[in-house]
């Protein structure tokens, strides 16, 4: 049993009520409990539901899955911004049983293509635009066959699974139909119908698709279930202490774990509000959000925090409703840690640790951890969870204080990556144990430190990014002969990427024309920052390149700076 300062008793030990429950059931659930507690406050459009007005509303969305024909298991993708129709897609797929696929909003074609080839889905959500993306037209770059085709008869020559598009606007593009006409045809669907479907889930089915970036150039779909999803998002709130009073801001995107599980799953799981500032991260929206809707958490990856911190508009802000929050995505600076509590009031914020394939944390500080904890590590392990420090080269456990790969086990591992079973196999052992790629230290009180990455991975802002899928699309220009991408320190996003590109004899290209070419096909967080071009590459005697050196040498040439993080 622990004490939260703000007086709540938890049990750790205690079985979680969602256990042996499915999304659609959770939701009902504390609907029937919170039902005129906010569910849902977007106060930039402005619209807020209640839980009871939100599980109405979910109902209706899922007749209308129902009414497209889609079924129990069938992948259902959203290529969308934060906006609210996200999150009820979320729980409606949920209530049925399809899978939802969740599709990066920063994707480009050549992304687009690839994902929603591979996750087989039958339907497309999406947003018409945002800023300078037009999401119809990327679709059209790809589907052309959809202007030729009637709604829920495509037949597409790369998409073969893909039958329904539907707009998340007031028009859709030829070939599909609008959010609203989806659910009109949902209301000739008789409630007993989708209680059948309902009553048929299981909880350890899967219910979520999401994409990371890949080792061999392309994005893995990670498949999670409702169980994972829920127990993940119920520690989540038990370690921040949230109750039906708190009101959690998300201006995290939904598309990642860190939006639609610890962001939406956790609200409803613990009957909290989930207050979305914008349909993409704005600091000033996120603190006039704070103020106005009186949030008690606040989520965000640390280069959220430090614009909010620098936000001119933040002196005169009233935050004393914050309380709580995660801070997590990408190590987290100490001084930005310290400041999110003295000068935002986040006195019980709290730092997550894991990543997609765990659903997605291991680890996670506590409200009542002293200060030091909550800033030095990233906190105690979940219940029913477990983990190990292994020897990268060996395999050996190893004891406290020692440094090596963390590996968890446990209710939060994902099911596998789908279609992709090799890459599976050596992401889980054959003990069930992931292996995270992560350094780290476990400390004799349990605590964990995270020293570093064995996997060749770049974050930038709490964007994953794996150098290998940005040298393989580098590889496909007329005039690249050889490249390598390393991440390099930065004091805005913790890491930036360069490219050093070797050019085939006879050729010349600028560094600004190599970053159009990736802008062109590329979400903007893979364009790479620094770009040198040169006629060797430091290599072993075995003619591997040695990345460290390349980081080390550009470190040098641009004076930058390496962050201490804990």
């Amino acid at each position: 049993m622990s004490t939260t300062k703000s007086g709540q008793t938890i049990d750790q030990t205690a079985t979680p009520w969602v256990e042996g429950e499915t999304l659609g059931s959770t939701l009902r659930k504390t609907a029937q409990r919170f039902g005129d507690h906010d569910a849902l406050a977007f106060p930039h459009l402005p619209l807020k539901r209640t839980y009871q007005q939100f599980d109405a509303d979910v109902d209706r969305a899922a007749k209308g899955l129902l009414a497209l024909g889609i079924k129990t298991g069938q992948h259902v993708a959203i290529w969308a911004t934060n906006v609210p129709e996200w999150v009820t897609l979320q729980f409606a797929t949920a209530r049925i049983g399809a899978v939802l696929v969740n599709i990066n909003p920063a994707y480009r074609p050549h992304e687009l293509k690839y994902v929603l080839n591979q996750s087989d889905s039958v339907a497309l959500f999406l947003v018409h635009e945002f800023k300078t993306s037009d999401y119809f037209a990327m679709l059209a770059e790809v589907c052309p066959e959809l202007a030729r085709d009637k709604p829920g008869e495509l037949s597409a020559k790369d998409f073969p699974c893909l039958r329904w598009v539907v707009a998340i606007d007031e028009t859709a593009p030829a070939g599909g139909i609008t959010w609203e006409e989806m659910l009109r045809r949902g209301d000739a669907i008789d409630d007993g119908q989708l209680a059948e479907v309902e009553a048929k889930l299981k909880p350890s089915e899967p219910i979520n698709i999401q994409y990371t970036s890949g080792t061999t150039g392309f994005p893995k779909a990670a498949m999670l279930s409702h169980r994972n999803l829920l127990l993940n998002g119920y520690y989540a709130g038990v370690y921040q202490a949230l109750t039906a009073d708190d009101r959690i801001c998300i201006p995290v995107p939904f598309y990642h774990c860190f939006g639609c599980v610890l962001g939406t799953i956790t609200a409803v799981c613990h009957g909290a509000a989930m207050v979305v500032p914008a349909e993409s991260f704005n600091p000033e929206a996120t603190l006039a959000a704070i103020e106005k809707e009186r949030a008690t958490a606040l989520y965000g990856v640390p280069t959220m925090f430090i614009a909010q911190l620098q936000d001119p508009t933040l002196p005169s802000r009233d935050l004393k409703s914050l309380r709580t929050g995660i801070m997590a995505g990408s190590p987290c600076p100490i001084e930005v840690m310290k400041q999110v509590i003295e000068v935002m009031g986040a006195r019980e914020i709290t730092i997550g640790y894991g990543l997609t394939e765990a659903s997605p944390l291991i680890t996670q500080s506590r409200t009542t951890d002293p200060v030091e904890l909550r800033v030095e590590t990233v906190g105690s392990l979940f219940p029913g969870v477990e983990c190990k420090i292994v020897d990268p080269a060996t395999g050996a456990t190893l004891g406290d204080n020692e440094q090596g790969e963390l590996c968890g086990r446990g209710h939060n591992i994902m099911i596998g990556y789908y279609k992709n079973p090799e890459a599976t196999a050596a992401a889980i052992d054959k003990d069930g144990w992931l292996h995270s790629g992560d350094l780290a230290v476990r400390l004799p009180n349990g605590y964990y430190k995270i020293t570093g990455r064995i996997k060749d991975m770049v974050i930038r802002g709490g964007e994953n990014i794996y150098p290998r899928e940005i040298e393989e699309f580098l590889f496909g220009h007329p005039a690249i002969e050889q490249s390598a991408v390393v991440g390099v320190p930065d004091k805005k996003y913790g890491e930036e990427l360069c490219a050093w590109i070797k050019l085939k004899s006879g050729c010349t290209v600028t560094e600004d024309e190599i970053r159009e070419y990736c802008r062109q096909s590329l979400a903007r967080y893979k364009v790479p920052r620094y770009v040198k071009f040169v006629d060797v590459f430091p290599q072993t005697v075995t003619g591997k390149i040695q990345k460290f050196k390349i980081r080390e040498l550009m470190i040098d040439e641009h004076a930058l700076e390496i962050e201490r993080t804990a």
